[in-house]
């Protein structure tokens, strides 16, 4: 019987409605099925986009109803939109797991799987979003879309491990997804929000992913900011506009062309139509959080607007609009003017929304009911991970070792029956997953596995699987071989763990300790694996906790996932891409570990098969005599031919008159043939060049290097650089493929020597060496093209190569590998070195953005070249060298030093560098480099304790062997005049663009001097592009007072403003694409300064402060005046001008605050030129 409330009635009114509205078109399972059959039709375009990711290759976004086939051509719309593809995942997913049966077949759970992959890469596909329109021009433009990324993520998650035929299915029937793609557009999201894309600052559709039906982001904290955001700049009196600017179906739109004109996204400013169906979003919003007077509020305003429809029933129509004679009127006072329905009534989108609020509001319907999958407790508080840890000895000699220091493990033999095996195995086992014959589907792309895919246990064939996490593996990059870079990688990732696991039961890291972790002889654990071990057994390292153990012990705590899709009767084949070119064959990495795992098996089956194939197929065998120990050994050529001359990699300095020097190899002995690539074809001429007696090189009877006699020299030759300088003249002269015959072996090539050669370089830890072959070898680091995807999701552009363009490359979107590494190797000149040294730097930034994103606020472009000469800079500056030694010691560097150098020019804070000299017996060449932040008092620790006194001294004697003992640090006190320093005149500082830190006299700067720190300052913020907060909004503000901005010739126009609006990534990089025209990083940061100086006049009551305002004059003006100040208190011998842009030196390394700070001369010259421009003399445009 139906209670007083007749809640009944208002039940049978709901059903009616939906009838009416909803199921006259077509009912939910119908819907799903008919949508599956119209994707499936287009397979081949899911196929080739896994691989391509173009708009070309997309699914079609509209289909009819009643052939399932397209309906427009492939160019002919907007198909692209990730977000829509999701929403049918999760929905899937939700309808499945709530009794639904959608899926029927196996070749339609295969064809959703690849649907997965589809969607997997959402965090870098710029697509054309929720409105088909991409960019808010409607040019056809696509862009990354927080919307897009954002139901990806959750159809992801929905999906992950569900059986798709519900309680009849079984695992052949489960989709898989890896975490951290799921991880990869969590982390992406969070850097977009509020932004919606590089062209909308906000958008409502936001609402969909910061709520029902995504509930994708789990920071409570960003969801009410976005929805903050989008009520204060977008809702009105109907509802919300879609984003700012927007000119659908406004008064002011041609309805005769799709795309506007940039700056008539002004005349739509404060007229967009608004869209009740962004009401119906608050409704449930507020059901969902228990916000009960938001769902009043928001009800009692939809039913103020929705339209009577036959039978009186309520319809929601698409938008409401300004009408065209109210135009004027609505400009001078937004949301006064009443509104007309426009589109289609009802809207079937907000209709549906519509009535699904009004169910959940009048308590008809529960959360549960339509979030079986309870996504909406994302937000909620998630319990602390603990993440298991297992440390395995790759064999029993190193089991050995670490017993001795009280640390007992097991080897990887010890813990059969589980096996072990390397992460790229993984990525094999992956690429098998979705593939279907019928369907001619691939699968899912080879892809680098991250180490929350690592990090589970997996059961493959009834065997228990842990897969080590890439970063430990030596087998494709170098940066495995540092250990002290492999301790901080495993820092980064167990933090990376207990910040994004998200999944049912312990992650178990396994970390395998490997040859590679000894010290040089062998005959010890390097310490700082050792010491990491130790710190394990605490309970927490780098801030996370964790739990040491044997695998064993984690068996009940771990998370598991079932592989299927190899089992024996599988139609998989595992061997048909063996060598589809998805690995390597040019490792030294020894497997042994590995391999001995599976040969221990009773019997071995296909899959153990294909499991030894893969890791024998990385394995290489030793042809090279080994090396020896003894430094006394006589080398094969002069002492004149070491490392030092033939891999040194940057020209030296050669003086003022050069802004920025190009980064090629000295011309000495072997070092002119390693210039650039392109002299492997020419050598000989190069060889016949140098003197005759300068060389040791074995000739034939025409005079030129006889290689045959140079092969028989390498068996005989231990010392690790003159096997080195064999091989290079082996490898310029016949090339990589050529056959050496080595001890009478056929088929070992340069290639397979320069291979062995990195790996005995890495035991010795030669970085340059290392980093040189690896370009030889053409080593690619795996996770490039990834790392580079990163940092362009986080709305970081990068270039690659040092100033100006053309030779500068600009990288704007995510870029297949292989053409990502060609544009790097062409932008450096061909310098393999700095090519490598390109891709290393890359791979560093994009650990840095993912971990602590903060260190890149206010930076919108990355300059690689830049970022490569301020570290070399700093290292000359510090160890007061010649650019070229600095050179050298920046290739020197390892990896861990590398990285550390690179974090502190990130972080703006003082640092100093300390160089210590190598022992006389240590067989590297590498410095040992300390690098500190410098507190304040101006000096470190070291320095205050007078141990720099005593390393003075040692200098003296030691002068023979090395000069690497100096010790650098600079002060975190404000610079003053030029005439403090007067009688300091050996310190003056050093050329802005050049590598030296020495004056023409060659001094040093001491320890106690305060100059060149704010020249230091501006050249590292110029560098990385640095800018003070809010600054692209004052600049918007500006540019709505003048005419435009002059920076180095280049105008910045207003009109700009008409296009963008302040908080747009778009306008953001349109004024770095202005300022990064500046080659010199301190003279770009001193038109920064001029810049703020001149937005404190964007507050002001003027309507116009001039025309185009050049804001070289006004640097040059205040120059001018800081000059005249100097010279009328005598300080006219310090005032040296940088030749390039005419600034004196020491206005570029005066503080920005004080009496003779630049912004005390940059205020008076903004006062001085606006003089001229101010409406007085009228606004000519100039």
């Amino acid at each position: 019987m139906r209670s007083r409330s007749n809640s009944g009635v208002r039940l049978d009114g709901y059903a009616r409605l939906v009838q009416q509205t909803i199921l006259c078109y077509q009912n939910v399972v119908k819907l799903m099925r008919g949508l599956l059959q119209c994707m499936m039709r287009q397979v081949d375009k899911v196929e080739r986009f896994k691989h391509t990711q173009s708009t070309k290759d997309s699914l079609h976004a509209k289909y009819d109803t009643a052939t399932c086939s397209t309906v427009v051509g492939d160019d002919q719309w907007g198909h692209l939109q990730v977000d829509a593809t999701s929403l049918f995942l999760l929905f899937l997913a939700q309808m499945t797991a709530s009794g639904l049966r959608i899926i029927f077949t196996l070749d339609e759970v295969a064809f959703v799987q690849n649907l997965v992959f589809y969607i997997e890469a959402a965090y870098k596909v710029a697509d054309y979003g929720m409105w088909e329109r991409g960019d808010k021009t409607n040019q056809g433009i696509p862009e990354l879309n927080a919307s897009s990324v954002g139901m990806a993520k959750a159809a992801l998650e929905a999906i992950d491990e569900l059986d798709l035929f519900g309680a009849h299915g079984g695992r052949k029937s489960v989709i898989h997804v890896l975490p951290d793609e799921v991880e990869h557009c969590q982390s992406i999201l969070f850097s977009m929000l509020p932004r919606a894309s590089t062209s909308k600052e906000i958008d409502a559709g936001l609402l969909s992913i910061i709520s029902f039906p995504a509930f994708a982001v789990e920071d409570v904290n960003l969801v009410n900011v976005t929805k903050n955001e989008i009520i204060s700049k977008l809702q009105g009196r109907y509802g919300c506009c879609r984003f700012l600017r927007d000119g659908y179906k406004t008064p002011r739109e041609d309805p005769n062309r799709l795309h506007y004109d940039p700056a008539e996204l002004k005349l739509f400013e404060n007229i967009e139509c608004e869209w009740p169906v962004f009401w119906t979003y608050f409704i449930i919003d507020g059901v969902f959080n228990g916000d009960a007077v938001q769902v009043q509020e928001y009800r009692e305003a939809l039913e103020g607007i929705l339209i009577r429809g036959k039978n009186g029933i309520h319809l929601v129509p698409e938008l409401y609009a300004i009408p065209p004679n109210k135009v004027d009127e609505e400009y001078k006072n937004p949301h006064t003017v009443d509104r007309v329905p426009l589109g289609k009534v009802p809207h079937l989108w907000g209709q549906s929304l519509y009535i699904l609020s009004s169910l959940l509001a009048e308590g008809f319907l529960a959360t549960g009911e339509i979030d079986p999958l309870n996504r909406r407790f994302s937000t909620s508080v998630k319990p602390d991970v603990v993440v298991q840890v297992t440390v395995l000895a790759e064999n029993n000699h190193i089991k050995e070792l670490l017993r001795k220091h009280g640390v007992s493990i097991q080897s990887i033999a010890d813990i059969h029956p589980i096996r072990v095996q390397p992460g790229r195995i993984l990525s094999h086992i992956y690429a098998k997953l979705g593939r279907n014959k019928n369907m001619k589907l691939s699968g899912r792309p080879y892809r680098h596995i991250g180490v929350l895919g690592t990090s589970k246990l997996y059961v493959i064939r009834n065997q228990i699987f842990t897969f080590t996490p890439q970063f430990t593996d030596q087998h494709h990059f170098y940066l495995a071989l540092d250990n002290e870079m492999m301790v901080e990688m495993l820092r980064i990732e167990l933090a990376h763990l207990c910040t994004c696991w998200r999944m049912t039961g312990r992650p178990t890291l396994t970390f395998p300790v490997t040859h590679t972790m000894l010290t040089n002889d062998g005959s010890d654990i390097h310490s700082a694996v050792l010491s990491t071990i130790r710190k394990l057994e605490d309970g927490y390292f780098g801030g996370a906790r964790v739990k040491l153990g044997s695998l064993s012990e984690f068996l009940t705590t771990s998370f598991y996932t079932y592989l299927t899709f190899l089992d024996p009767d599988c139609d998989e084949k595992l061997f048909d891409d063996a060598s589809d070119g998805s690995f390597s064959l040019d490792s030294d990495s020894d497997l042994g570990g590995y391999l001995e795992d599976t040969y221990n098996q009773e019997s071995q089956d296909e899959f153990d098969q294909y499991i030894n194939h893969l890791l024998q197929s990385t394995s290489s065998k030793c042809y090279l005599p080994p090396l020896c120990k003894k430094t006394e050994d006589s080398h094969v050529f002069s002492a004149i031919y070491s490392t030092r001359d033939i891999l040194s990699v940057m020209a030296k300095a050669k003086g003022l008159e050069i802004p920025f020097v190009p980064m090629a190899l000295p011309t000495k002995v072997l070092s002119a043939h390693r210039k650039s690539l392109n002299l492997v074809d020419s050598p000989q001429p190069l060889l016949k060049k140098a003197p005759e007696d300068d060389f040791q090189f074995p000739r034939d009877d025409h005079g030129d290097v006889d290689c045959e006699k140079l092969t028989e020299q390498l068996k005989d030759c231990s010392n690790l650089q003159d096997q080195a300088d064999i091989l290079y003249i082996l490898y310029v002269i016949k090339g990589p493929g050529w056959d050496t015959n080595l001890s009478g072996q056929h088929g070992v090539t340069v290639h397979n020597l320069l291979s062995e050669l990195y790996g005995k370089a890495g035991l010795n830890q030669e970085w340059g060496l290392i980093r040189y072959i690896s370009g030889l070898l053409k080593k690619k680091v795996e996770v490039l093209a990834e790392a580079c995807t990163d940092l362009l999701s986080h709305q970081k552009q990068l270039t690659v190569g040092l100033p100006p363009e053309p030779r500068e490359k600009t990288i704007s979107a995510p870029l297949p590998p292989e053409e990502l590494t060609e544009l790097i190797y062409e932008a450096s000149g061909q310098d393999i070195s700095i090519a490598v040294l390109t891709q290393e730097i890359v791979v560093y930034l994009a650990m840095y953005v993912r971990a602590q994103p903060s260190l890149f606020v206010e930076m919108l472009r990355l300059r690689i070249g830049l970022i490569i000469q301020v570290m070399a800079t700093e290292l000359a500056r510090s160890l007061n060298c010649s650019g070229e030694e600095a050179s050298e010691s920046l290739m020197n560097l390892s990896p861990f030093d590398m990285k550390n150098l690179l974090h502190h020019i990130l972080s703006g804070k003082e640092f100093g560098v300390e160089r210590s000299m190598r022992p006389i017996h240590s067989s590297t060449s590498s410095p040992a480099i300390s690098i500190h932040e410098v507190g304040h008092t101006g000096a470190t620790k070291t320095e205050r304790s007078g141990i720099n006194r005593l390393r003075s001294e040692m200098k003296q004697m030691t002068r023979r062997f090395s000069a690497d003992e100096q010790l650098f640090s600079v002060s975190q006190a404000p610079a003053g005049s030029a005439r403090s320093s007067k009688s300091l005149r050996s310190s003056t500082p050093s050329s802005p663009t050049g590598t030296s830190s020495s004056d023409s006299g060659g001094h040093h700067i001491g320890w106690g001097e305060r100059q060149g720190q704010w020249l230091r300052r501006r050249r590292l913020d110029g560098a990385i592009n640095r800018v003070p907060v809010g600054f692209y909004q004052k600049v918007w503000k500006i540019l709505q007072k003048c005419h435009g901005l002059s920076i180095d010739g280049y105008v910045l126009p207003s009109s700009t403003t008409r296009e963008m609006t302040p908080q747009e990534i778009k306008f953001a990089v349109h004024v770095e694409s202005v300022l990064n025209r500046v080659p010199q990083p301190e003279y770009r940061q001193l038109l920064v300064e001029a810049i703020m100086v001149l937005t404190l006049l964007s507050d002001t009551e003027m309507n116009s402060i001039g025309g185009v305002i050049h804001v070289d004059q006004i640097v040059h003006m205040a120059n001018q005046l800081f000059l005249q100040d100097q010279m009328s208190i005598g300080a006219t011998d310090t005032l040296e001008k940088d030749q390039a842009t005419g600034i004196c030196h020491f206005f570029y390394d005066s503080a920005p605050s004080g009496a003779y700070g630049t912004m005390t001369y940059l205020t008076k010259a903004v006062a001085s030129h606006l003089q001229e421009l101010l409406p007085s003399s009228g606004c000519q445009m100039q």
